[in-house]
């Protein structure tokens, strides 16, 4: 490698051409004898400027190894030859930007391993609604079904396309906020008019199931946040409990505002949540074994959006049965 540098071609040159020139200098001036001397020096410094070069050629071409072996797949870096001087500072330098690579090839690997499960789990949880879609819409193509038959199906058809419609919808949040792409907003949001637009949609599912909504709450409670997007996660939480809570059962939803945080707890008096199912419930597309037809995606953009406004939720058992979710917007950063 040192002599395919013409850098070093020239240097070594140099030397030679002033070898030659400071000999001949000196043995005319002075005389055969110290002509002799300065030879010999001359060649020795020589001899060392090769060496010297030699050492820092194979460096260099040790780092250029270690680079294309990063670039290749290698995880494996020598960290122990960190010292003093340029070159070792720069290989230093060298060094941490190849664990760097290796730790951003890493991440990457995972994302992409992450990227693929999602899209099984997306491609399951389709799967299901399509496939009752499509034998539905088989059957009502049967021109011996009665009327009556004929409406239950295209009802169950309608409910079947809502809930694909409703999963894409979360998706299609959820990969908004896996890019980065929301800009929550940061004003004054009122509890009361946050739970009023969460719950709207539940009045008539509400009444038909004879649930009844009790709030607890002085009307002035507020925290920092973005409206929108809060109705959107304390929605699917009401959702959940609504499909959790017996027919004639109650909601209940509190809260309370400290100098801390603004809490919001949302109970019912359902069967509550199974202990195997609290430590994973907020997980995306997890299904406990009484989620019957969820998908396994509210839960999971409700915590997303409310971490998204420095707040925490968790869910629990109350000690008198049923479930109990638990927000909390903080007034600084947790």
């Amino acid at each position: 490698m040192m002599w395919r540098n013409p850098e070093q071609k020239i240097k070594f040159i140099s030397y030679i051409v002033l070898t030659v020139m400071i000999t001949v200098f000196g043995g005319y001036r002075f005389g055969g004898d110290v002509g002799l001397v300065l030879l010999c020096i001359c060649i020795l410094f020589t001899a060392l400027m090769i060496a010297e070069s030699f050492i820092r050629s194979r460096r260099l071409q040790r780092l250029s190894d270690q680079i294309d072996a990063v670039l290749h797949g290698m995880r494996n870096i020598d960290l122990s030859t960190y010292a003093e001087g340029e070159l070792a500072i720069l290989e230093n330098e060298l060094n941490k930007m190849t664990i760097r690579l290796c730790s951003q090839a890493e991440l990457l690997q995972k994302e992409k391993v992450s990227l693929a499960d999602s899209l099984a789990d997306i491609s399951h949880q389709l799967k299901t609604p399509l496939t009752s879609i499509n034998l539905m819409v088989t059957r009502l193509s049967d021109g011996s079904l009665s009327e009556r038959e004929r409406k239950r199906l295209v009802s169950e058809l309608r409910s079947m396309l809502d809930r694909v419609d409703w999963l894409i919808t979360a998706l299609l949040k959820l990969s908004r906020f896996d890019a980065g792409t929301v800009n929550l907003e940061k004003n004054a949001v009122s509890v009361r008019e946050l739970i009023d637009q969460a719950a709207a949609p539940f009045v008539i599912p509400m009444e038909l199931r004879e649930q009844e909504l009790v709030l607890q709450m002085s009307g002035d409670e507020q925290f920092i946040g973005d409206l929108s997007w809060s109705v959107e996660a304390v929605g699917n939480i009401l959702k959940n409990c609504v499909e959790h809570t017996p027919v004639g059962g109650r909601i209940r939803v509190q809260s309370t505002e400290n100098a801390v945080f603004t809490e919001i707890l949302i109970s019912d008096n359902g069967p509550g949540i199974s202990a195997e199912d609290i430590p994973h419930l907020f997980e995306r597309f997890y299904k406990g074994k009484d989620s019957g037809l969820g998908f396994g995606i509210g839960l999971a953009l409700a915590r997303t959006i409310i971490i998204g406004q420095n707040g925490t939720v968790k869910a629990e058992n109350h000690r008198n049965g049923g479930a109990v979710f638990t927000i909390r917007f903080y007034k600084s950063t947790v």
